[in-house]
Order: structure tokens, then sequence, then C-alpha cells
């Protein structure tokens, strides 16, 4: 079944892992790093995308919620309506902090960042 943008509504985490994000402008900004499943909602908690550092070192990791990102077949990335400085602001931490006691206080703060709607109320 095709979501709104025209995607199929299921896809392999494999292959989201690994896949750039772009900004609007066709920059890149990051890559998707790993997804966080909430096991409790059967929903994706948030997805964990990988900015700036070198050879990942003093790489921040944000927690962005699925619905900011949508797939650009032309890009071959995901694209998210942000830019890097209006990321620097965003929640980031190290991946173990994003997914500490459930990840459910970065899910809350990214939600809210992003001004997306909570799929858990």
């Amino acid at each position: 079944m095709p979501t709104a943008t025209g995607h199929t509504t299921a896809i392999r985490a494999k292959k989201v892992i690994g896949t750039a994000v772009k900004d609007t402008s066709g920059e890149k900004i990051g890559t998707v790093e790993d997804l966080v499943l909430d096991k409790q909602n059967n929903a994706i908690l948030f997805a964990v995308v990988g900015f700036g550092g070198v050879l990942k070192m003093g790489e921040k990791f944000h927690p962005l919620p699925w619905a900011v990102l949508n797939y650009d077949e032309d890009e071959d990335a995901y694209v998210v309506p942000y830019t890097k400085d209006e990321l620097k602001s965003a929640p980031a931490d190290t991946i173990g902090e994003l997914t500490k006691n459930d990840g459910l206080a970065y899910r809350d703060q990214s939600f809210a960042f992003y001004k997306v709607d909570q799929y858990w109320t």
C-alpha cells in the first residue's frame, strides 16, 4: 500500500540504516545510523541520525521522528525540512544516552522539537 509520497508502507531496516540524510537543497547533512523501535506500540520510536564529526569522532547523534524523514529516489536519500544550522539546536547525544531508559526522554524531546504529533497519546 503506498504512502502519501507514493512509497510502500513497509521497509526493511537494513535498507534504511546507512542511507544519507539531506536538507531540501540537496546538501548531505548526515546518515541514518540506527532505528529505535517501540515494542509496546509497534512503532519506530525514532531514527538515529549522525551529523558532523570526522571519521565518527565528534559525531552527534540526533533522534529524528520517523515522520520527518521523506525518502527521495532522485536524491537516493532521506530529505528533511531542516538545515544543518537548525539541527545544531536539536536534541542530540551519544547513542547510549539516546536509548537510556528505553529512549523515552529523547523521544519526547525530539517529537516536541520537531513539532510532530505524538503517536503514543
